[in-house]
Order: C-alpha cells, then structure tokens, then sequence
C-alpha cells in the first residue's frame, strides 16, 4: 500500500507528539554504495532500472516497536537534540510508509528531513532533463509523495510540518510551501536553541515563520552525537573546509574537527544496532587533527588520521567503510599518507573496479573530490584557495600529480565540474577539456560527474545566473559532458558486448527523444560518447574539440611555487625537496600531539584527556 494510503487511516493510541520522517530514497543504505547518487539523478521513468538491479531496494528494518531501525544522520542528530528538551515518549523515527502509525491526533510536529525534494541541485537538473525529464529526479518523485501522504493526513490542521536538511532551501527558493504543505523550512543545524524553540512553538499550536536560519554550533563540543544507527553508518568527523570556495555551503560553517572518542562511540553504535558500514562524513577528511593547532590544516597530520581510521576499520562488527569528501592537493603534499592509508583502509572497501585496481580482490577507494575546473581564469574567480598550500595557478598540475599518487594507491575519486559557470567562455570550456583529455593521455582515472553550475542559497554566488535549459548549453560544454562519462563507463564495460550496447542504445535514445530535447548542440558530442566516429576524424571535420596537450609541473616543481614561510611544513620522508627548500621541520615518530590554539587543553589522537 502506498504512503498516501497509509496516512488515511488513524494512528492508534492518539499519535506521537513528534514525529520525524524522511523520504525513503534518503533513508535506504542496503541495497548498494551508488543506489542514493543513482535515485538523486535519475528521472522516474528510468525507476524500472534499479528496480531490476536492486529489486529489493524498499525492504527496510524495523525496531520491535515498529519505529525506524536506520535514518539519515542529519534525522538522528535531530532527534538526539529533541531529546534534551522533551521526553522520550513524544518523539519518534519512522519510515514514510508508516505515518499512519504514528500521527494521530495528538500529533503537534512532522518534521522532515530531505536532501532534494524538487530536483533543484547540481546533478538532478542535467541528468534529468538529457533523459527527458526536467523536474523529477527518482527522489524528488518519492519525496513528493511523501509530503503528499503528510498532507493528506485527517490531522493535517493539528499540526505543523517543520523541514530541514540540505534541500530545504529548495522549497524556500521556489516557493512551493502550499504545494507541499509545509509550514516551516529550517536553515542550520538542529543542535541550536532557535531549532528547540521552533519546536516547542509549533507543541503549543503557534503560527511558525515561513523560513528561519539557525545557527551553526561553534565549538566541537557543542556537536551532538546520535547514539543510533545512521543510514550507512554515516559519523560526523569535521563541518567546514577552510578553502572559501565561492559555489560551496558547507565552507560557510566554521572549520570544526570532531572528538576522536565521540565519533568511536558513534561507530559503536552503529554497530550495535547492527550496522556493518561506516562513513565518515566531512567537507575534507585531510583536515581532522589540524585545526586550530600552530600547522596550517591543508597539511594533514598523518599520524592523527592513520590512527583514526585504523581504529574504525579495527572496530569489531565493521564489515565495509566508504571515504566521503576529499581535496586533492593533500595527496600532492603528503603521498606517504595516501599510501598508508590505502593500506588500512583497502581490504574495508565495498567498491570493486577489476579493470583499474591492483588490490587482490580489486578493492578501490572513492572519494569525492571537487575539480569544478580545469580552467585557472576561472579557478581565480570562484575557488582560489582550492589548491593551497599550492598557488591556484598550478590547479591543472595538483590535479594530475594528485591523480597520480591517488591510482597508485587504488584510490579512483570521484571528481565534480561545474558546467556553465557565470562567464564561462568557450576557451574556459577547452581549458577543462584540455585537463580531462590530459588525464585520460597519461592514464588516469577519475569518475569525473559534471554537473549544470546552480546558483545555490546563501553562497556567495547564490545572486548569478547559470544555465536553466540543457538546450541552453554550447557545445563545447557538451562535450565536456559527454567525454566525462564516456571515460566513466569505460572501466563498466569489460565485456565484449558492452561498448556496442551503449553505443547502440545511445544513438536509438538520441533519434527518439534527445536529439530535439537537448538541441542541436548536443548532436556531435552525442555521436562521440557512442564512438559512432573516431574522435580524430570528428575533429578533423570540425565537429568536436580535441584537447590539447598540457605543460605538467612534476611535484618537485609543485613544491618550489610554495611560499617561503609554509616550507618548513613538508615532510622530509614525501621526497622530491627542492634543493633550496630550508628549516624543513622533521615531525617527531609516531604519535604527534596536538596543542590547539585558543585552548588549553592537551589533544593526544583527538582523545581528550
């Protein structure tokens, strides 16, 4: 039965007073690493596909009081917050398809949690309008029938619906409030006093404001810790980067580096509600152990991650572990911390890629890593700190010898683009074809994603225009599309009928429905990503773009165009010094203790003492 039929029917015993839900599609972890990605970007007509793969994909668990075994972490960190202030008994988890069970009439809050409930995001808006479908993405669809259940509810009018999460600003922005009635969207982490007040507002019946922002918390004490399972075991190690990007959200919160001993207990928890994977979540996991102590934090401290990371994989019961965000320049200054790390973390990876790892088993590492561009006039203007302690002139270099040191070590990132960038010209276009063909020259790998620039909420680029149609884009930016995800699919396609499959189904997919949906710029990069002709003889004949070759830096090089004072702060053992590099300090082995600045305290692996 669906979730809007479900809601119909009275929730027994009067209802929770809370209740906290999210869309299904964001609540899911077992049926695989890339089914979320998939359900983000993918249009609803396209379903029957993961359906197929993971046919199994709505089966979940249950607690014995039917309540939700597993949520996403911002849900949890939610409720734990909740429980400073109300009783147990009034608060509650459950799945969509259990609202009927919980709201009843005396429910006074349905809080909501969602990550794109319209599709508005980087890569839902170009996935699904090249596919033929513009507004719903596989989540948006089922975040859309959820808040239709809530809406549905007999006991709408007896209470208030609260939304939060990442993809609130979506609602805000587009107005759609009566359309998916919701009475509030919250901006900032549930933690703070204002989110416990909106709550208690709401208990008592008072009219909400539309939209408010709370803040963020300022020290990592003041960072809840959700004693219950996470979907994908999902651990909070850091908020903020540091690097200022000027498209990035996450970078506007304070750079706060987490407890090692909370975030073991969170691990624990994890497994013990029977969780067997563990992800760290964080905006670049190369700056745990390095804030606010007298090391600038794009060094990594090597001892402090390796220790941390080994404890979690060592953790008994934790079966797999995923990486999340990463940067790429502390590859570039630290590879002896990538090899090290490979080496713990390896054998824990879920992620199997036969044709590009070394492992025994294949095993890789895929974390995320923002490239954005490949283009340094651009580089300047949105990110000019992205590649420090590198100047952001040498980006197309710290990308490559990045690369180099993450395949070594079977690390294969995900990298994202921004297409369309405000004043993004054609030759800014080239640089970043010039970047990635320089990549696939020197065989390399990255699963680079693409994606339309969207303008997003309270950034510093939240007031410029990107591009609102597909058919909108050049093609020139195209083909960059299109050349990304050819080279993605080539590690896919390791049998003998899979390249003439998608080549196949790519140039019948083109004639029925793309080729007037996406306009006539999109025809020739089309016929490239198929391989319907060589790539030389469509260049030849003035069709597509060929990239040229880059002047690469090699890390000796890289090192030199450091500033003189941030020297000192490369590792001996990493090699490639320049000849003139002086006070090149030695850590102390083993175990480095951190003293932070502004506090008094001693931190010894994270550890309060």
């Amino acid at each position: 039965m669906s979730p809007t039929a479900n809601a119909l029917r009275a929730a027994p015993g009067g209802g929770r007073r809370i209740v906290l839900t999210a869309p299904l599609t964001e609540i899911i972890d077992h049926a695989g690493y890339f089914i979320q990605m998939s359900m983000a970007s993918l249009p609803i007509w396209l379903e029957g596909i993961l359906n197929k793969k993971y046919p199994r994909w709505r089966d979940v668990e249950y607690n014995d009081d039917g309540t939700a075994r597993y949520m996403p972490a911002g849900v949890r960190v939610l409720e734990a917050s909740l429980l400073r202030r109300f009783p147990p008994a009034d608060v509650v988890c459950c799945y969509p398809a259990d609202l009927d069970k919980f709201i009843g009439p005396d429910t006074r809050v349905v809080g909501v949690s969602t990550h794109s409930p319209l599709g508005v995001t980087f890569a839902a808006g170009v996935y699904t309008s090249i596919f033929g479908s513009s507004k719903h993405p596989i989540n948006s669809h089922y975040a859309r029938e959820m808040f239709a259940a809530i809406k549905a509810s007999p006991f709408r009018e007896r209470f208030r619906v609260i939304v939060g999460g990442s993809g609130g600003w979506q609602i805000s922005q587009t107005n759609s409030y009566e359309e998916l009635g919701v009475d509030c969207v919250v901006e900032g982490r549930s933690e703070s006093e204002e989110t416990l007040d909106l709550f208690e507002k709401a208990l008592r019946g008072e009219v909400l404001p539309r939209q408010i922002d709370v803040a963020h918390p300022k020290s990592r004490d003041a960072i809840l810790f959700p004693d219950k399972r996470t979907t994908f075991g999902v651990v909070e190690m850091t908020t903020g980067c540091g690097r200022r990007c000027q498209f990035c959200v996450p970078d506007l919160n304070p750079q706060i580096d987490l407890p090692k001993d909370k975030i073991m207990g969170a691990v624990r928890a994890n497994v013990r509600d029977g969780n067997k994977q563990i992800s760290l979540a964080t905006e670049d996991m190369f700056i745990w152990g390095q804030v606010h102590t007298d090391t600038p934090f794009y060094f990594p401290n090597r001892e402090a991650l390796i220790d941390l990371y080994a404890d979690i994989v060592n953790t008994s019961g934790v079966e797999q572990h995923v990486l999340s965000h990463a940067t790429i320049a502390p590859s570039v200054v630290d590879p002896v911390l990538i090899k090290e790390l490979s080496a713990k973390l390896l054998d824990k990876s879920p992620i199997h890629l036969p044709m590009l790892s070394t492992h025994p088993q294949h095993k890789a590492l895929v974390p995320l890593i923002g490239l954005e561009t490949g283009s340094v006039r651009i580089a300047k203007q949105i990110m000019p700190s992205k590649g420090v302690p590198f100047p952001i002139e040498e980006w197309p270099s710290v990308v490559v010898r990045g690369l180099e040191v993450l395949n070594e070590n079977n690390w294969f990132p995900a990298m994202t683009l921004i297409v369309g960038n405000p004043g993004e010209t054609d030759e800014d276009c080239k640089a970043t074809l010039d970047l990635v063909c320089e990549v696939e020259r020197r065989g390399l790998f990255a699963f680079f994603i693409p994606s339309i620039f969207t303008p997003l909420h309270d950034t510093r680029m939240e007031s410029l225009r990107g591009v609102d149609e597909t058919t909108e884009l050049t093609p020139l930016q195209w083909q960059l599309i299109m050349k990304c995800w050819k080279m993605n699919l080539r590690p896919g396609q390791n049998s003998w009928w899979g390249p003439a499959a998608w080549r196949v189904g790519a140039l019948l997919l083109w004639a029925y429905r793309l080729r007037k949906l996406n306009g006539p710029g999109f025809t020739w990069p089309l016929f490239m990503f198929a391989s319907a002709l060589p790539e030389r003889l469509m260049a030849r004949l003035g069709k597509i773009y060929v990239g040229r070759p880059l002047s690469i830096k090699t890390r000796k090089e890289l090192l030199a165009t450091v500033k003189p004072h941030l020297r000192r702060y490369f590792r001996p053992d990493t090699g490639d010094m320049p000849d003139h590099f002086v006070d090149v300090a030695t850590p102390k082995s083993g175990f480095i203790p951190l003293v932070r600045r502004g506090e008094r305290d001693v931190v010894s692996g994270m550890s309060r003492n």
